[in-house]
């Protein structure tokens, strides 16, 4: 059991902006500031816990196409206005995926399966914290619960999504008014 908080619908045209000028125009700086918009979802998720911010590691190749993780950009930004350790390393992703973004949910669960490894002894350090997964967007979930799954299996007791956005699932409720379609989704 899981618990997601996201900022802002991906599907809306501004959230759906910034995310792709985060991931393929260079704008690393914006995940900071994403990342300083993600307090409040985070003290959600929290409570009076400390906090071990874990973002989403990239693949080696497309990490050195992007010069960033935008991940790590957001979680910056997470951790300057609220606190927590940024914990990279304990999560590496151990096989290259090709992008997610045209696949369908089930193409989405395999490219991801066994894709990620945890660092049991990094990984015995986050006992007493809550782990917070940071990515940029969850559409499905594939590539948080492949995360998930692997920091489960080393050990580690509570962990949570966050994400800027998120795409929208049957589940969700409609939005309020069409031009401010902001949620804060709570999947069990």
């Amino acid at each position: 059991m899981h618990r997601v908080r996201s900022l802002c619908w991906a599907s809306d045209r501004i959230g759906q902006r910034l995310v792709h000028a985060l991931k393929y125009e260079g704008w690393h700086k914006l995940g900071v500031e994403m990342g300083a918009r993600l307090v409040r979802p985070c003290r959600e998720l929290a409570g009076d816990r400390p906090l071990a911010l874990v973002p989403v590691p990239l693949a080696a190749q497309r990490l050195r196409e992007r010069g960033y993780n935008q991940c790590e950009a957001i979680a910056k930004g997470l951790a300057r206005n609220l606190g927590g350790t940024i914990v990279t390393g304990v999560l590496q992703r151990i096989r290259e995926t090709p992008t997610q973004t045209r696949l369908t949910p089930e193409q989405r669960l395999h490219n991801v399966a066994s894709a990620f490894h945890v660092d049991a002894g990094r990984a015995a350090k986050l006992q007493d914290a809550v782990c917070i997964l940071i990515d940029d967007v969850i559409t499905t979930g594939a590539t948080m619960n492949a995360c998930a799954a692997a920091l489960a299996d080393a050990g580690v007791g509570t962990i949570c999504y966050l994400t800027f956005g998120r795409a929208r699932d049957p589940r969700d409720s409609a939005p309020t008014t069409p031009e401010t379609p902001h949620g804060h989704s709570r999947r069990h």
